[in-house]
């Protein structure tokens, strides 16, 4: 199965607003397993920088100034993306951004189905829980130490490595029977901690000399023992 993890930079807050998108990261996955395959590109916003933007990202006007508009990349980053679903932190709002600027450029929108909101499955999995991508790389030890700015491509990497370990690691399928245990910490503080069951039970360690020698001890202990059967 292919599946392309997507982020974006914009200019603002919202499409609505007249913001645009900066810039387009894309990592392939085949089979939940990243290719080696990505989509990278800047895009002159054909507007000015608010200033909130450019403290996340570092993208200035002039650096932005003699990069492609949007209309020169769409059919490149539609031919890469495909109808392959897309796997996006907080998707609403990269979707929004992505299907204003198809629309202004007269071309088909990309449907909310095909939307992976790994944000969604975070805050289901960690209810109550900090789901920022900073947080997420911490609490699976991915090392996003050369996050010092947001970048559309190494976040699309970072959050690659994230959306693995949201749907069970490498080998998914050995996750399906975890279980959420909720308890406190030293402060009060309600925890939540995901345990998993092995999908093989462990062979026993117990020899059969051992097992010999402990039921003969329970033996001992007489008719009405809870240890009877073990």
């Amino acid at each position: 199965m292919r599946e392309i993890v997507l982020d974006t930079e914009t200019t603002g807050i919202s499409p609505k607003e007249g913001h645009r998108l900066v810039e387009i990261g894309c990592v392939e996955l085949e089979n939940h397993m990243p290719t080696g395959a990505t989509y990278h590109v800047y895009i002159n916003p054909e507007r000015e920088m608010s200033e909130g933007a450019f403290q996340v990202h570092g993208l200035s006007d002039e650096f932005l100034a003699d990069k492609p508009k949007f209309d020169e990349v769409a059919d490149a980053f539609l031919d890469f993306v495909k109808d392959a679903p897309l796997v996006i932190h907080n998707a609403s709002f990269d979707m929004g951004f992505l299907n204003a600027e198809l629309k202004m450029t007269n071309r088909p929108l990309l449907p909310d189905a095909q939307a992976v909101d790994t944000l969604a499955m975070a805050r289901k999995k960690f209810p109550g829980g900090q789901n920022s991508l900073d947080a997420l790389c911490r609490r699976f030890n991915v090392d996003n130490s050369n996050r010092v700015k947001h970048g559309a491509l190494l976040d699309s990497e970072l959050l690659a490595e994230v959306y693995l370990e949201l749907i069970g690691g490498r080998e998914p399928g050995l996750s399906l029977a975890a279980e959420a245990v909720s308890g406190t910490d030293a402060s009060g503080k309600i925890t939540h901690v995901m345990r998993k069951e092995r999908p093989k039970p462990l062979a026993s360690r117990i020899t059969d000399e051992e097992r010999a020698a402990h039921q003969a001890f329970v033996a001992t202990l007489g008719e009405e023992t809870l240890w009877k059967d073990v």
